[in-house]
Order: structure tokens, then C-alpha cells, then sequence
């Protein structure tokens, strides 16, 4: 099973001899990813309420891809910055957007990681389809390296933000000249309005995003409890099991026939005592062998 944690790669390495000076480095999130229990997983290049991006240095490329071949089983995937919105008509917001994206997928290529995750952001009055339609052309405009790929996020669908609906993903897909693939985030489906709270609705869920995207463009579950019921639009996450998805929804999802081999990354929060070494452990309980 493919399953792991968003991890941080903040705090600096020490080599054997001296301390090297505080700065963020990504050989980091490997580490931490094992101490929770996970074998793949996601990151943040820089801090994600920020423009700015930073160098990755030949070293630290060179020992992320190393130690993420030697000892993790399943794929990275580069989470965008919060600030990046695809559909906007604004043309200051779309450039600041498409050089954040570009500098994302640069070190993708750099660190050996085969995804790029990215919401699609508010219209802000430009119209769904107008909406869909500054997305793919951002996306079009983009150099995306060989070997990396770009993954629309789904969203809550709160305001103006699109991707909310499986048709605002089929839409992206039919736009772009671009191979793009999906990221399902479980607590985002639901409170959009998918109910994914038993077996027949997963059933059902996974059915209708076939039928309107198509499985083959799936490629990362975002694996989060939902602390907002069905059709909310409330995006606020909960430990595996304990939200409105629930053990059997969640136990469905990981065992589900066209889910169980993708990789899950989970971003749960940390609280009661609990993280994301609880809920790994929690989602390798659920899974059936």
C-alpha cells in the first residue's frame, strides 16, 4: 500500500563534521515521512502563503532522490503554493501564478517527482466557463518537463473557486493541450457534494467520476476525514475515521477496486494527541489484504 503524509522539510541538515546554517532542506521530508510510517507522501518547496521560490542545490537534489529511491515505496507529489490561481482573469495574479507553477515543476524535475499538485482557484466573476477557460491557458503556457506531470486538485467548492464539480475537472482535461491528471481529495469530494460515507456511495462516487472525467486521468487521492458533512463546502479536515466519511466510508476508499493502488497522502490535522503516525497506522487498519 502506497499511503503517507504532507511532511514539512523545514530545519537544516548537519553533516558529520559541522552544522550547516539553518535553512529549509528537502532531504528532511524523507526522514520525517519514515518516522510516521509512510512510503510516499507530499511536500511544499517553500512556504505556500508566499511568491517567492528558492534554488534547489545539486546536493540536496541529488540526496532527496536518493534516499527517496532507497527507502520509500511510492511517489512524491509537490503541493503549489495556496496563492496560485489558475482561472483568474487578473493578469498581474496570472503571472505571478504561471512563474510560481514553472518554478514548481522545475524542481519537480530536479528531485525525481512525477507530480505537481495545483488548484484551479476562484473565477472571481470571469464565469465557470471563463473560469475554465484562463486555467488552460495558463496550463498551456507552462513548460512542464518530461517526467512531471500536472494534477488538479478537486475542491470544496466554496465562493467562486472551481473544481468543486467533477464536470470543472472534465472541463480542464478537454481544454488543455496539456497531459494533466486529477488529485481526489476525499474531504473535498464530500463536502462538494459526492457522498463517500458508505460502500455503495463510494461505489457510486468513483461511478460518476468515470463516467464524467474517467478514471485513467486519476492519479493521487488526498486521503482526509471531513470535519463538514456532505455538500457543505466547509473544507476543514479530520483524523481517518472520526469525521462525516467515517470508518466505513474511509475503509471502502482504500479498498476500493480503483483506488487501492494509487497513493494516498494524508493531510489530517495534528491534535488530540494525535498526527500523522496515528492516522497512517489508522489507514493501514482499514485496508484489507
Amino acid at each position: 500500500m502506497k499511503v503517507g503524509a504532507h511532511v514539512s522539510i523545514s530545519g537544516s541538515r548537519v553533516s558529520s563534521d559541522t552544522e550547516t546554517p539553518p535553512y529549509d532542506d528537502i532531504r528532511n521530508a524523507v526522514h520525517r515521512q519514515l518516522a510516521f510510517g509512510g512510503n510516499c507522501g507530499q511536500i511544499f518547496t517553500t512556504s505556500p502563503q508566499v511568491w517567492a521560490s528558492r534554488d534547489v542545490g545539486e546536493e540536496e537534489a541529488r540526496g532527496f532522490r536518493e534516499e527517496s529511491d532507497e527507502h520509500l515505496e511510492g511517489p512524491w507529489v509537490i503541493h503549489s503554493a495556496y496563492l496560485v490561481n489558475l482561472c483568474t482573469p487578473k493578469a498581474e495574479l496570472r503571472r505571478k501564478s504561471m512563474e510560481s507553477m514553472q518554478a514548481e515543476l522545475d524542481a519537480a524535475e530536479r528531485l525525481g517527482i512525477p507530480y505537481v499538485n495545483v488548484h484551479l482557484g476562484a473565477h472571481t466573476g470571469a464565469g465557470v466557463e471563463g473560469g475554465l477557460d484562463n486555467a488552460a491557458a495558463v496550463i498551456d503556457e507552462l513548460e512542464v518537463p518530461e517526467g512531471v506531470r500536472i494534477l488538479i486538485e478537486s475542491d470544496a467548492g466554496s465562493g467562486t473557486k472551481l473544481g468543486g464539480e467533477f464536470a470543472h475537472l472534465a472541463g480542464i482535461v478537454d481544454r488543455t493541450e496539456t497531459d494533466v491528471g486529477i488529485c481526489i481529495d476525499t474531504a473535498h469530494t464530500l463536502v462538494a457534494g459526492y457522498d463517500l460515507t458508505t460502500p455503495e456511495a463510494v461505489d457510486e462516487t468513483v461511478g460518476r467520476f468515470d463516467d464524467v472525467v474517467g478514471l485513467e486521468y486519476l492519479e493521487y487521492v488526498h486521503l482526509n476525514d471531513s470535519k463538514h458533512d456532505v455538500g457543505t463546502h466547509k473544507d476543514e479536515h479530520a483524523h481517518v475515521g472520526e469525521g462525516y466519511i467515517g470508518e466505513d466510508g474511509m475503509r471502502a476508499i482504500v479498498n476500493h477496486p480503483e483506488l487501492r493502488d494509487l497513493p494516498f497522502a494524508l493531510e489530517t490535522p495534528t491534535e488530540d494527541g494525535r498526527g500523522f503516525a496515528w492516522n497512517i497506522r489508522k489507514v493501514k487498519e482499514l485496508r484489507e489484504e
